[in-house]
């Protein structure tokens, strides 16, 4: 086998552990990694705007807004306008979702995270410089991205990869 071919293999045995694992979490709770995430931000910053928790997670603004109305659909958050300032909007936890993230499995990147700082600091800032080399090949550099594990699509809108530059 070519070593690209090598590459590519583990590329997608990640991608398939990734999947599996976000389908299990979705079966186990009703929620998604992004969901859980955010449920995470919020409930680790009291009264959060969206904005802070978009640059928290590194995502956009607009895909956070969506995640939030399916959660407020849901009855796990609220969105209140602060007192302070009328044009800025708060999110919080309910009792509801508070049980329902306090219930939720741990996240796969929790056992990543583990594994990953039991590594000597040379291997770890090794992997960080292949995988950003990796996406860089895959012109994948600008795609909004969170530091979660998980695949499909987040955002409302689909993303196009240019390949032509």
């Amino acid at each position: 086998m070519r070593k690209y071919d090598e590459l590519l293999v583990s590329l997608r045995r990640v991608i398939r552990a990734i999947d599996l694992y976000s389908k299990k979490l979705n079966k186990e709770s009703g929620l998604t990694s992004p969901q859980l995430i955010v449920m995470q931000e919020i409930a680790n910053n009291e009264d959060v705007m969206v904005k802070d928790i978009a640059t928290h997670i590194n995502l956009s603004s607009a895909t956070v807004t969506s995640i939030l109305d399916r959660l407020e659909a849901r009855g796990y958050v609220v969105r209140e306008r602060t007192q302070v300032d009328k044009r800025k909007v708060a999110v919080r936890l309910t009792e509801s979702g508070t049980n329902a993230f306090k219930n939720a499995p741990t996240l796969l990147q929790e056992h990543f995270i583990n594994r990953f700082e039991a590594l000597d600091e040379w291997e770890q800032t090794q992997l960080v410089s292949t995988m950003q080399r990796i996406a860089k090949m895959m012109d994948a550099e600008a795609l909004d991205a969170a530091p979660l594990l998980q695949v499909g699509q987040i955002h409302p809108q689909s993303t196009v990869i240019d390949n032509s530059k």
